[in-house]
């Protein structure tokens, strides 16, 4: 037993020294003393022969100390005690290339590659060789001869990813695009790894040779495969419309598809395109029987209406819930309509009463979740701080680590804030900061910098305390007292860190008296207060969105467009920047 154990001891003693070799040499390697690091790595490779790593290391560091002939007989040597590591002729050809001897270098590079026509399956570590020594078109040689031989191989991801190195995008796209061709299951990789290359901007040339590819494969082989990633690369590009023809096309094929015309409606939604949601869940409705995709499609409607302000919401309403019934089935219906009645026609009451009703109705714990957090804001739109504490504290003890405990927790902290209780808001954002919810984190961030960046320091007002109370009345539709607040703000704490979020908070609530001017001239005293500001990018893109399509001022939104391209490149608002900029240019996507 004690041999045993002293055994495991030296084994466990020689592994941690093995291990410390290997950082040391590592270390110096990464800092160029590739003298050192030749020493290490000798040693190492002495002990493990078969450590492609150690000996690529081993090479290069003689190498990089002109030990050419070092390197070349090791080489040598290893060729001869292992005939089949054929790869090795390319480390010796690239040995005779660092000394610039190219016919010596591409004999060795030609026994490598003839070696493949022996041994299709050495085709991956030969390849791999080249590329690891930028040798990028006889990788791209190598990958190529294999799969000729042997039908069965498949380097296209390889091939692919060499184009992309090299910049020559149109070639990668279609290597990406063959091997979807040969397996459509690759179809989720493909496009995780085209995405490093295009963006949402529809006038990049990387994105429109992309398009081309695809619409050349859909004419010369067609498949659904083609049009999904049609579809995909048009919602990247934000053209909606164009991505719903083509997921129109694919049901025609297969009913199964519906389900991506859903999908598709709901960022066309999040992103605005109200005419292409409406279409989407209008075809939704038109094509479905399942009570759920019907009764999702009409709540989506209503979100468009609403989004539309089209004055017959309320009778929309009555008749989609005559339709389905108030059940269980129509419980999302339900709290839209709440929601709709408290925020937007100011009727608290009746929808707390709609809730109430819902509650009874509800099937899990994640729906009366829900219906509760809709409670809960109402009772902070009446100004009932305690009820709403409660409903948000239930979702938070009843759902625990989920995302709706995570809104929740968001929502108490927001209650918090309203209330002018800024230590309990700022414990709860703490924890949010970190929240796995995205827009969560996002809004968790947002409330936290207000309240942070205005505290009152040494008993000092700061102003953050009015500027709560003027949210809060925003939030409850009292635009015209947060406006006097906001303006009392101003002028009493000029130079204060409150002045600019007063001043940005006025001129989103004046966008939505349809105050436009006004608007304008409140996000351009942001930019003046700080030519660095925080807000400043936000500012600038809320006055070129505002020229543009409130104002009808074209020329000026365009000048201010430019501002985000050229002073915040590295803006959230850059590319749709680039892209209305060059709209409103007159620049024409290539068809």
């Amino acid at each position: 037993m004690k041999a045993c154990i002293l055994i495991i001891c030296l084994f466990y003693t020689c592994y941690s020294y093995s291990q410390d070799n290997l950082l040391l040499a590592e270390n110096y390697f990464r800092q160029g003393e590739y003298e050192k690091a030749s020493h290490i790595y000798k040693s190492l490779f002495e002990k493990n022969t078969f450590n492609a790593d150690y000996l690529k290391k081993l090479v290069t560091c003689y190498q990089e100390t002109r030990q050419f002939q070092l390197a070349e007989t090791l080489l040598r040597t290893l060729l001869k005690e292992h005939v089949t590591r054929k790869y090795l002729h390319v480390e010796l050809g690239y040995n005779y290339e660092r000394q610039q001897q190219i016919e010596l270098a591409n004999v060795e590079y030609k026994k490598a590659l003839d070696y493949i026509s022996t041994n299709p399956y050495s085709a991956g570590i030969i390849g791999r060789t080249f590329q690891q020594n930028n040798a990028l078109d006889r990788a791209i040689l190598a990958y190529t001869k294999a799969m000729q031989l042997n039908p069965n191989s498949n380097y296209q991801f390889q091939i692919a990813q060499i184009f992309g190195e090299k910049g020559a995008f149109e070639k990668m796209f279609e290597a990406y695009i063959n091997l979807v061709d040969s397996n459509e299951r690759y179809i989720r990789s493909v496009q995780r790894l085209i995405s490093r290359y295009i963006s949402d901007d529809p006038l990049d040339k990387n994105n429109i040779a992309l398009k081309k590819s695809l619409l050349r494969k859909s004419i010369s082989n067609p498949k659904n495969i083609w049009n999904e990633l049609l579809s995909w690369l048009f919602s990247k590009q934000k053209e909606y419309n164009r991505a719903f023809v083509q997921e129109k096309a694919l049901f025609k094929r297969d009913v199964m598809y519906l389900d991506n015309i859903s999908r598709l409606g709901k960022i066309a939604f999040e992103n605005r395109d109200y005419g292409t949601a409406k279409e989407c869940f209008s075809f939704t409705l038109e094509n479905t029987s399942f009570i759920d995709e019907r009764v999702n499609s009409e709540l989506f409607l209503l979100k468009v209406a609403i989004a539309k302000e089209d004055k017959n919401v309320l009778q929309l309403f009555d008749v989609v819930l005559e339709t389905y019934g108030i059940n269980a089935n129509t419980i999302v219906i339900q709290m839209e309509y709440a929601n709709f009645l408290t925020f937007k026609k100011g009727q608290p009451k009746k929808s707390e009463a709609i809730l109430e009703r819902a509650l009874q109705y509800s099937r899990s714990k994640f729906q009366r979740a829900q219906i509760k957090l809709k409670l809960g804001e109402i009772f902070v739109f009446t100004s009932q701080f305690n009820k709403a504490l409660i409903y948000f504290s239930q979702v938070q003890t009843s759902l625990k680590n989920h995302p709706l405990s995570q809104e929740a927790r968001f929502k108490v902290a927001q209650t918090s804030y309203f209330k002018g209780d800024f230590p309990w808001a700022m414990a709860q954002l703490k924890v949010l900061k970190g929240s796995t919810t995205q827009l969560t984190a996002n809004d968790a961030v947002d409330l936290f910098l207000i309240i942070s960046d205005n505290q009152p320091r040494d008993s000092i007002p700061s102003g953050l305390k009015q500027y709560a109370k003027a949210d809060l009345l925003s939030y409850q539709n009292k635009y015209i007292q947060a406006l006097t607040i906001l303006e009392r703000i101003c002028q009493k704490f000029k130079g204060f860190p409150v002045e600019d979020e007063a001043f940005f908070k006025q001129a989103k609530i004046m966008i939505y008296l349809k105050r436009y001017e006004d608007a304008v001239t409140a996000f351009k005293k942001v930019i003046d207060l700080d030519p660095e500001g925080i807000l400043n990018d936000d500012a600038i893109f809320e006055i070129a969105e505002l020229y543009r399509n409130n104002l009808n001022l074209p020329e000026k939104a365009k000048e201010y467009y430019q501002k985000i391209i050229f002073d915040y490149p590295s803006s959230f608002y850059l590319v749709d920047a680039r892209r209305k900029y060059r709209e409103l240019r007159g620049d024409t996507v290539q068809q």
